[in-house]
């Protein structure tokens, strides 16, 4: 990316600049918004023309992917709908809900187009490739590594009970677990799930198969800022995107069927005060936090979501309290959410990959 990853850079858009008053004041201004809604327009054109051509991945994603009501979706698996609702972070409202997740729409989130690396054009990201089973909030004395693989995570316990049953053999698991640190450790785990084989040969096959040093290279976290202080927005980014296996310490397990990635915010000292800053927000703050494998060649275009979760106003002390030696027991209910962007993620010929749209 050619920049250091432990820099902070965020530049929010004064969005109140492009509003009908401000423009009528000043033509020159009101030209140059007009130019950019004529771009736009055509920028999106463009995108729904490219998005046809998305083939087998769109077919994949569609079966199983749950954009916006998962509770209500009645073709999903039992071990899903479990995962789904099992835990003590329960899937809420997009647009209301509180201390719960839910699935954004994946057109919320700009990502590299087809034509990205000639016309440096992106596109609304369409269907997710996996299908968002849940969120975890943890809470431990320890670092919590590796969650899929402990005996008491339920999720992979869901999992395992279809397969006994002879159930979902070919179900695969996506986990991102960002390990919180501070005087009490948190975990925040987002559970992705497919229940076919993920297609050989495409790119995020490539990513769940291929080694460390490929998938720091190309593991992306796509952040908005749907509700929050003016002070997050300024810290985080309204909409902002890192590598975060450059900007951060990233571990990776594989699983026979799964892949969890642990992503160290303690490895990071910006990071850390972000996470901080944000923690102190956290009655107010309401993020959409997407994953992507970054496209780099012509061949991996259009990029697409693995898939994304909206985190409501999440109560810090709902989290679920586990350890070494006993099971998880779930405390009362305070309210706190931590995020963190690193930095803008920036392309070899230092163009900003990611802006505000």
């Amino acid at each position: 990316s050619g920049r250091n990853p432990g820099a902070l850079s965020s530049k929010p858009v004064d969005h109140d600049s492009h509003s009908p008053h401000s423009t009528d004041r000043h033509p020159s201004i009101s030209a140059s918004f007009k130019g950019q809604v004529k771009e736009r327009r055509e920028e999106n054109i463009m995108c729904q023309t490219e998005q046809k051509d998305r083939g087998s991945a769109k077919e994949f994603a569609d079966k199983y992917s749950i954009t916006c009501s998962t509770a209500d979706a009645t073709s999903i698996p039992d071990w899903m709908a479990d995962s789904i609702n099992g835990g003590a972070l329960q899937q809420v409202d997009l647009n209301n809900g509180t201390n719960g997740w839910s699935s954004p729409p994946g057109d919320l989130f700009y990502l590299r187009s087809q034509s990205y690396l000639t016309k440096r054009q992106k596109c609304p990201a369409g269907d997710y490739l996996l299908s968002p089973i849940g969120m975890d909030w943890l809470k431990s004395d320890s670092k919590l590594d590796n969650v899929l693989a402990r005996p008491d995570n339920r999720v992979s316990n869901a999992l395992r009970k279809a397969q006994s049953d002879g159930q979902s053999m070919k179900s695969f698991i996506f986990a991102v677990n960002i390990q919180v640190p501070g005087k009490d450790l948190y975990s925040a785990v987002f559970y992705f799930a497919t229940e076919d084989p993920i297609p050989p040969g495409s790119l995020l096959y490539r990513f769940v198969n291929g080694d460390d040093a490929f998938r720091n290279q190309r593991l992306k976290m796509v952040n908005r800022i749907v509700e929050g202080p003016w002070i997050v927005k300024k810290a985080v980014g309204n909409y902002a995107a890192c590598l975060i296996g450059k900007a951060l310490t990233c571990n990776y397990y594989r699983g026979d069927n799964y892949l969890e990635i642990d992503v160290d915010v303690a490895s990071s000292a910006v990071a850390n005060a972000i996470l901080h800053l944000a923690l102190g927000c956290a009655t107010s703050v309401v993020i959409d936090m997407g994953f992507v494998v970054e496209g780099q060649t012509e061949d991996e275009l259009p990029e697409k979501l693995i898939g994304a979760v909206r985190v409501s106003k999440m109560e810090m002390s709902s989290a679920t309290v586990v350890d070494a030696l006993t099971p998880s027991v779930q405390t009362a209910a305070g309210r706190g959410i931590g995020v963190c962007k690193v930095n803008d993620h920036k392309s070899d010929d230092g163009e900003s990959d990611d802006n505000d749209k």
